[in-house]
């Protein structure tokens, strides 16, 4: 599955299929909340919630592709992701575009 952040494919004429997304919401592990609380005195990355985050958007992207192949897509343009604290400690993470088959 092909996926671009334009909306067009160069060289190829693309048939409009639909909206396609994909989103999970993941929750931090108590245990690593406790142990990043102490990374923000001395500042830098805190590498378990970016690891968190790598792994939503791996999902969100996952589940938006299912849904595109659902289609018979032969890929997604104009893929965006967004994100959102959806309670204290929950973040969802988004992913979405347009299905396209090449014509």
């Amino acid at each position: 599955m092909l996926l671009v952040t334009t909306e067009t494919v160069s060289g190829r004429e693309l048939e409009t299929l639909g909206l396609v997304k994909g989103s999970t919401i993941q929750s931090k592990n108590i245990g690593r909340d406790i142990t990043q609380s102490f990374k923000t005195l001395v500042g830098g990355e805190l590498k378990s919630y970016t690891d968190m985050m790598n792994e939503a958007r791996c999902v969100a992207t996952q589940r938006m592709i299912d849904e595109a192949q659902a289609l018979g897509a032969d890929a997604v343009v104009a893929v965006r992701y967004s994100s959102a604290s959806v309670m204290q400690g929950a973040a969802e993470v988004m992913a979405y575009g347009t299905a396209v088959k090449f014509k």
